[in-house]
């Protein structure tokens, strides 16, 4: 399956940059590249998605720390939507411990944990993951 849809949810415009940069030029998307600065943000506009009948993105990359809804935040109120196909989730931050990675493993959503800044082994490592097939 290829991959239609990537949402950025990060509040630092470098970093989001650099990703859709690597998305574009790496051809890992064909379609769609959703950007959103924090939780709350992400959440209002992925749940009109689903009201709308809208697929959801194939692949969420999710900043942990962020203002007025964090990605912990974001994930709890996220996990409890229904819809059909899930979106593999990927925690992308510049810092992570042992006990946020015991927390993510926690949601069902949430694949992996990688580092910033992202890089297109990174990517491609995501996409591997996901079985996805480019």
């Amino acid at each position: 399956m290829k991959i239609d849809t990537v949402c950025i949810i990060d509040d630092d415009p470098i970093c989001v940059y650099g990703t859709k940069i690597l998305l574009n030029h790496n051809n890992f998307v064909s379609a769609n590249i959703l950007v959103y600065e924090d939780g709350f943000e992400a959440l209002n506009n992925l749940t009109s998605l689903l009201k709308n009948g809208q697929k959801m993105p194939d692949i969420i990359l999710l900043d942990l720390n962020m203002p007025v809804m964090n990605g912990w935040e974001f994930l709890d109120k996220f996990q409890k939507l229904s819809f059909g196909n899930k979106p593999q989730v990927y925690i992308v931050s510049s810092h992570f411990d042992q006990s946020e990675i015991k927390k993510g493993r926690s949601y069902d959503l949430v694949r992996d944990f990688v580092s910033k800044p992202l890089i297109a082994k990174n990517l491609n490592d995501i996409i591997t993951m996901s079985k996805i097939a480019v």
